[in-house]
C-alpha cells in the first residue's frame, strides 16, 4: 500500500482556478462518489412516496444538489477533526488540511458558506423535513469521533447517510410512515458494507496510528459481514416492495447481483480494487431506485 493515494488533484480538478483547487480537493469534488451515496437513499424514498412526477422530479433535484453540498460539508468537518491524524495516514497525507495548504480558518469560512446554501435549500421542503435536516446536523459532527470510540464507526455512517430515506420519505409524503423504517435500516447496512470495503484502504495505516473500522476488526472475514449486510438489505428492501407489487422484489434480483459480485471480487490486500468496489455501489443504489420505480408503476 505504500504511497497509495485516492486524492483525483490531477483530473479536471486541475483546470480550476488554482486558488480554488485547494477548496475542491477538500470538498472532494474530485470524487462525488461520496455524494452520490449520500443522495440515494433519498432517491429511493422520494421514487416511493412522491405524489407525481413533477413535485417528484423537484425534490430529486434539490435532494442531489443537497447532497453534494452536505457531503462536501461533512467532509470539512471531517477533516478539521482528523488533520493531525490524516498526516500519519498514507491515504490522506495529502489533503489540504493534513498537508497545511489550508488552514483550519480557511475551512471553517468554507464551512459557514457551505452550510448558508443547505439552509437554502432545506427552506424549500416542508416542515417535516427541514426538524429531520436539522436533526442530520448533530449526525455530521459527531460521526468522525465515532472512529476513536468503537470498532464500528461503519454503522455510525449509515445512520448519517442513510438519513436521506427518512427525510426523503417525509419531504415526498408530508409526514413519515412505515416503509421509511425498513428502507433506513437497509440504507445503513448497505453503507456498513461498502465502507468497511472502502476502509480496507486504510487498514494498515490505522492500526499504527490506533483508528478502530470494521476492516480491521473482521479484516479477511469481512466477506462474512458483507452478506450478512447485504443479505438484510435486500430483505428490508424486499419487505418494501411487498407492500406494492411482485414485481418489484424481482426487479431487486438486479442489485442482489451487484452486491454478490462485490463479495466474489473482494480481496482486501489490494486497495485500489477496494476503491473500485465501493465506487460501483453507486449503480446498486440506483438500481434499487430502479426496482422500487417498478414497484409503483407495476
Amino acid at each position: 500500500m505504500d504511497g497509495y493515494t485516492d486524492i483525483r488533484a490531477r483530473g479536471w480538478v486541475r483546470h480550476l482556478p488554482p486558488r480554488a483547487v485547494p477548496y475542491a480537493l477538500l470538498a472532494r469534488i474530485d470524487r462525488p462518489i461520496g455524494a452520490w451515496l449520500l443522495f440515494l437513499p433519498g432517491l429511493w424514498s422520494i421514487c416511493l412516496a412522491a405524489r407525481g412526477f413533477w413535485p417528484g422530479l423537484r425534490l430529486l433535484v434539490l435532494f442531489f444538489i443537497g447532497a453534494f453540498v452536505m457531503r462536501a460539508a461533512g467532509c470539512v468537518v471531517n477533516d478539521l477533526w482528523d488533520r493531525k491524524m490524516d498526516r500519519l495516514v498514507t491515504r490522506t497525507a495529502g489533503r489540504p488540511l493534513a498537508s497545511g495548504v489550508l488552514r483550519p480558518i480557511d475551512a471553517l469560512v468554507f464551512l459557514a458558506a457551505l452550510c448558508v446554501i443547505g439552509l437554502l435549500i432545506l427552506l424549500q421542503l416542508n416542515n417535516a423535513a427541514r426538524l429531520l435536516g436539522v436533526a442530520s446536523l448533530g449526525l455530521v459532527v459527531l460521526y468522525p469521533l465515532a472512529k476513536r470510540v468503537t470498532w464500528w464507526p461503519q454503522v455510525m455512517l449509515g445512520v448519517t447517510f442513510g438519513w436521506g430515506a427518512p427525510m426523503g420519505f417525509a419531504a415526498a409524503a408530508g409526514h413519515l410512515a412505515w416503509p421509511a423504517l425498513p428502507l433506513y435500516g437497509a440504507a445503513i447496512l448497505w453503507t456498513l458494507g461498502y465502507d468497511t470495503i472502502y476502509a480496507h484502504q486504510d487498514r494498515e495505516d490505522d492500526a499504527l496510528v490506533g483508528v478502530k473500522s470494521t476492516a480491521r476488526l473482521f479484516e479477511r472475514d469481512t466477506p462474512r459481514l458483507l452478506w450478512i449486510c447485504y443479505g438484510g438489505m435486500i430483505v428490508l428492501l424486499a419487505i418494501v416492495m411487498a407492500g406494492l407489487s411482485w414485481f418489484g422484489i424481482l426487479a431487486l434480483g438486479l442489485p442482489a447481483a451487484l452486491l454478490a459480485r462485490q463479495i466474489q471480487l473482494l480481496d482486501v490486500d489490494d486497495p485500489g480494487l477496494c476503491l473500485r468496489l465501493f465506487k460501483a455501489n453507486r449503480d446498486v443504489g440506483l438500481a434499487v431506485g430502479l426496482a422500487i420505480l417498478i414497484s409503483r408503476l407495476a
